[in-house]
């Protein structure tokens, strides 16, 4: 300071005024540092201004003295008031120092570095823009500066650069959006404040399409939603909300695709505002976008699925949700199971690596996850430029990525922890999918057949009858038939397991060249490969979870005989049960299935078939539950009664005194006195009127009358029988033969002493495991004795 000549044309005077500790000597200095550079400009002495904004930056603003830095700011905001419309020219020169105290740990300097750039700023203009960054960066920091007084100096300085840029047409938005980006993760809540204010002015702008940008700063937007200020989650909804209004508006202009990962993370919030807000933007995407946002399908229902079983304290994000999930299932149409994935000129790109990790459940994620900026390779590989949709977005022909919709749907179900109406939406999901994409989808079946099967066993009605309706399409499909040589269940890659698909071998009706017969249902061909599967599988579910058989057990074979052919499935069950090698169980089961075919009202045609036997495939359906059945005896029995083979069950009743007559024995004999009284059997208790035509029918209850012990169901079968009228009062003049003979002449074909043996070899099957088992549980007292 001491060396004056190298601060001319400033005097000593002045180098002392500006220098002082009084603010008042400063300003007179200033006043005189203005009227020189008056001067200098009506010279057009450049050299000289510059060489005057030199020694105010270096000597001054610039020193390690506190005093001369106050100086030296006032002085170069004197400068520019003195420059006027020239200082456009030195704003470089101007700005720089008054920026760099803004850093000062003196915070009255930092407020006057504020006032000083509020008037370089002023008279500048619109000539600072080219300067924005480094003013807006400066600005950020003082946003949140601890002193009251440099705030609200900041606060004008803001709220001048605001009128700037609103003013201007020569807003550079490409320089500035990196800036924007970077600051919006800041976590300081006057940091927020003021960039969520920046966001909202340049949204108000209409020379300014903040849209074409909003990839960039919108899960900066989503954090600060979450911030703790009440004042500053409002700004940031209302800056959402007019992003939002404005997509509404200009749909064909939106970048859908770079958005979509983003709205996955955050609508997996913990914040129930950022979850809300988030699930509203996923529900106009979807609605706008249409099947742009068929690839990020596994994310999306990553995030949606979960929320549809959140109780009513969030009920308006499930609410939200659900329609969501209801979109984005229509989407999904028939042409999707015929497009080939490996034509590129066919589709959009697919969907980014990066959701990968989005469609696994246990990789959720929330709100304060970072996303990659713009650039990065995940946002890149989705669309490099933006898209241009037309009206209707549904034509617009995409890969559905439909491995990992199903990975999602199969790791939701597994999870025993996910709630009801959850589980029904995936339940839904895969049904949709089995009907829209049945050729693609039957690639996933083995891999999702043990879960299904699984889900039987839900506590929940409504689940059960989802899956069932799953399964049913599954059996029914015309996809799901096997093309020759290419069973996914033949061959020495299957692995033997608690529910592997596998098919036994069935005498007689294997084909040497093809085993399409033995998928079939035994009398409905039509039936796919699957469906004779699925009867082994769930029988094997029955048997190892014989709680499933004896709470649910009857509902689901109702509501699969409602789903499916009623005969196909007591066939095929009879069939399997026919080489049960669990006694026990194949007469639970047959006791079971005899129930629901005697007393269900799905099974009324059913019935009436097997009533008349009047056709080759009633006939045989006779035959088939017949062998079955035989595992109990007291079934037969019923099953004679209902296909009017009085004479066999006759024959029947005759060998169980050659039976071991237990208690339950007689308990079911019990019972089938009891239906004999039912509505079921009102034909046979009519024909107990035309005692000549059926003496065999008299017989065989009079037998049953026998086996019985004194107890309330003999009285109900004696009261019954004392009823059977004389013959010879029921004898008339007309000798007609009564209709029946023409159901035993149609019937006339079965072999029924062949039947009759094999109830024989049955039972006798019965009688020893009995014998072994009651020998096992004799050793075992012994061992516990000794």
């Amino acid at each position: 300071m001491n060396a004056e000549r190298d601060l001319s044309p400033l005097t000593p005077g002045v180098v002392r005024a500006l220098t002082d500790k009084l603010y008042e000597k400063r300003k007179v200095a200033a006043l005189e540092i203005e009227k020189l550079v008056r001067e200098f400009v009506a010279q057009n002495n450049t050299s000289q201004i510059k060489h005057v904004i030199q020694i105010l930056s270096q000597e001054f603003a610039l020193s390690q003295h506190p005093h001369s830095r106050k100086g030296g700011l006032i002085g170069l905001a004197a400068c520019s008031i003195a420059l006027g419309k020239d200082s456009g020219l030195y704003l470089k020169e101007l700005i720089e120092p008054v920026l760099t105290c803004f850093n000062d740990a003196d915070s009255r300097l930092r407020y006057y570095a504020c006032e000083a750039l509020y008037n370089i700023v002023k008279v500048a203009r619109g000539s600072v823009l080219p300067h924005f960054n480094v003013l807006f960066d400066g600005l950020s920091k003082l946003a949140a500066d601890p002193d009251p007084n440099v705030k609200s100096g900041s606060e004008l300085l803001d709220r001048l650069l605001k009128d700037i840029v609103t003013e201007s047409n020569q807003f550079d938005l490409v320089s500035f959006i990196p800036l924007l980006r970077e600051r919006i993760y800041s976590n300081n809540q006057y940091a927020r404040q003021f960039i969520i204010s920046w966001i909202l002015v340049l949204e108000s702008v209409p020379d300014i399409n903040l849209l074409d940008y909003l990839p960039e700063i919108l899960d900066g937007l989503f954090q600060i939603l979450g911030d703790n200020s009440k004042e500053i989650r409002k700004m940031c909804e209302v800056a959402l909300g007019e992003f939002l209004k404005e997509i509404k508006k200009n749909p064909s202009s939106v970048k859908f695709a770079e958005m979509a990962n983003i709205l996955v993370i955050h609508c997996q919030a913990t914040e129930d505002l950022i979850q809300l807000t988030a699930m509203c933007w996923m529900r106009e995407f979807i609605q706008l976008a249409g099947r742009v946002m068929l690839p990020y399908s596994s994310g999306i229902l990553t995030a949606v699925l979960p929320c549809l079983s959140y109780d009513d304290r969030k009920k308006n994000i499930k609410e939200v949700a659900n329609v969501c999930n209801q979109s984005l299932m229509k989407l999904v149409i028939p042409e999707d199971d015929e497009m080939d994935e490996a034509k590129p000129s066919m589709t959009i790109p697919a969907e980014p690596i990066s959701e990968e990790s989005l469609s696994k459940p246990e990789a959720v994620t929330t709100g304060e996850s970072q996303l990659p900026h713009h650039g990065s390779h995940e946002l890149d590989v989705t669309l490099n430029q933006p898209l241009f949709f037309p009206h209707s977005c549904e034509r617009i022909q995409v890969t559905l990525n439909l491995d990992g919709i199903v990975h999602v749907l199969d790791c939701h179900l597994s999870n025993t922890s996910i709630g009801m109406m959850t589980r029904i939406a995936v339940l839904k999901w895969l049904y949709h999918l089995y009907i829209k994409t049945p050729r693609k989808m039957f690639r996933h079946t083995d891999s999702l057949f043990p879960i299904l099967l699984r889900t039987l066993s839900d506590e929940s009605d409504e689940v059960i009858l989802k899956d069932l309706e799953l399964l049913a399409e599954i059996a029914s499909s015309p996809a799901g038939q096997t093309e020759e040589g290419h069973d996914p269940f033949d061959g020495s890659d299957v692995r033997p397991g608690p529910v592997e698909l596998h098919v036994p071998a069935r005498p007689g009706q294997l084909s040497s060249s093809s085993t399409k017969g033995l998928e079939c249902s035994p009398s409905t061909p039509t039936m796919n490969s699957y469906f004779y599967k699925f009867m082994i599988n769930l029988l094997k579910r029955f048997s190892s979870e014989r709680k499933l058989l004896e709470t649910r057990g009857a509902f689901i074979i109702r509501q699969l005989c409602l789903l499916l052919n009623a005969e196909n499935i007591f066939h095929s069950m009879a069939d399997i049960l026919l080489r049960e090698e669990d006694l026990k169980f194949a007469s639970t089961m047959v006791h079971t299935l005899n129930t629901i075919l005697l007393t269900s009202s799905e099974l009324f045609q059913l019935r009436n078939q097997l009533k008349d036997l009047r056709t080759p495939e009633s006939r045989n359906l006779f035959c088939c539950l017949y062998r079955s059945w035989c595992h109990n005896p007291v079934t037969t029995v019923s099953l004679c009664f209902l296909t009017q083979n009085y004479k066999h069950a006759y024959d029947l009743i005759q060998k169980f005194g050659d039976l071991e007559v237990t208690v339950d024995f007689l308990t079911e004999v019990d019972k089938l006195v009891q239906l004999i009284e039912c509505p079921i059997f009102t034909y046979l208790r009519l024909q107990l009127l035309d005692v000549k035509n059926n003496p065999y029918l008299i017989k065989a209850l009079y037998g049953l009358l026998m086996l019985l012990p004194q107890s309330s169901a003999f009285q109900l079968l004696s009261h019954r029988l004392q009823c059977v009228p004389n013959p010879e009062l029921m004898q008339t003049t007309d000798n007609t033969k009564p209709s029946t003979c023409f159901k035993r002449t149609a019937a006339s074909n079965i072999d029924y002493t062949e039947l009759l043996q094999h109830f024989e070899k049955v039972q006798n099957k019965h009688l020893e495991a009995r014998h072994q088992r009651a020998g096992r549980a004799e050793q075992l007292d012994r061992r516990v004795v000794l």
